[in-house]
């Protein structure tokens, strides 16, 4: 099939890499523009631009497809762009653009989604990082026919997965990419077929993944301890879960916890927060509900460092 695709980051392109080796004809591929990246803040194509370019394929990188929006003469060139590549079928993963109807309507099949979650569940911005922060036992990826609304298209296709005590949001995003692009060539192969079913999504169990704030970084020992050990693997690599320590200025990165149950013997008269011991197995700190205890941890301007080598260097009093 000639199929457009649209997509920007990693996620998508183990999707775009395996429709070009289950022999689809790609003849236009649509990503963000190139954004500063490194230390240098060098203008750096974005991974799927990246594969095209690899194979040839012609990139189209519109600021808007709004024709009546902000930079219409984006959105103009990208139509065209549409219109001469005629596709049968359209593949969206993590593009970062809203599509209009135009866009919608315009390839023969219209266009498909490859989404991060089981829908209705988690629709939105942050499914991986929503579905870990709220002790999700499964998530998956659901392949679902694009409409005007946020994720509410007819679901084509799901896959399931488990979420493991294990998973943090950067190993939970590279299955669920692998799961994503096996998942995508099955759809294409069962729309071919004339096998593949759209099913409306049920009202019943709908929930929305904010996008992920800088403000979500701090962790408030108010909470539990498995809802922090959970947030600092669903922050983990984006935006980071960060506290203070006695003696450093800096806040510290916290890159992996565990939950353990409450000690009275060494949390009597304690506050949440308060550092209750430290050791080769960890630093304790006293949450709303039993311990958190911090894994690995970095520094600002540091390496990431696990914490007994972070002890080390770091003298609280």
């Amino acid at each position: 099939m000639r199929i457009v695709f649209a997509g920007t980051p990693e996620f998508a392109r183990l999707a775009i890499d395996a429709l070009i080796a289950a022999g689809h004809q790609v003849p236009l591929v649509l990503t963000q523009p190139d954004r500063p990246a490194g230390r240098g803040l060098k203008l750096t194509p974005s991974p799927v631009k990246q594969a095209a370019q690899e194979a040839g394929i012609p990139v189209c990188q519109p600021r808007s497809l709004r024709l009546e929006g902000k930079y219409p003469e984006d959105a103009s060139a990208a139509r065209q762009a549409l219109l001469d590549a005629a596709p049968d079928l359209m593949v969206v993963a993590a593009y970062g653009l809203i599509l209009p109807e135009w866009v919608l309507s315009l390839p023969a099949y219209g266009c498909f989604n490859i989404h991060a979650s089981l829908l209705p569940r988690w629709r939105g911005a942050a499914p991986i990082q929503r579905a870990l922060q709220a002790g999700d036992e499964q998530t998956g990826v659901t392949i679902m026919m694009m409409d005007q609304g946020l994720d509410t298209g007819a679901m084509l296709l799901t896959r399931a997965i488990p979420i493991t005590s294990g998973h943090t949001a950067a190993s939970l995003h590279d299955e669920l990419a692998q799961v994503g692009a096996q998942a995508i060539v099955q759809a294409i192969d069962e729309l071919r077929q004339g096998t593949l079913v759209a099913r409306p999504q049920p009202d019943q169990g709908v929930t929305y993944a904010a996008k992920l704030e800088k403000s979500e970084a701090p962790l408030d020992f108010t909470l539990p301890a498995d809802v922090l050990a959970r947030r600092v693997r669903a922050f983990n690599p984006v935006p980071g879960s960060t506290l203070h320590l006695p003696g450093l200025a800096e806040p510290v990165k916290v890159w992996d916890a565990a939950s353990l149950p409450g000690d009275a013997s060494v949390s009597e008269g304690r506050q949440p927060g308060d550092v209750l011991r430290t050791g080769p197995e960890g630093i304790d700190i006293l949450a709303a509900d039993g311990i958190l205890r911090l894994l690995e941890l970095q520094k600002a301007g540091g390496k990431r460092q696990s914490a007994a080598s972070f002890l080390l260097g770091w003298h609280p009093h």
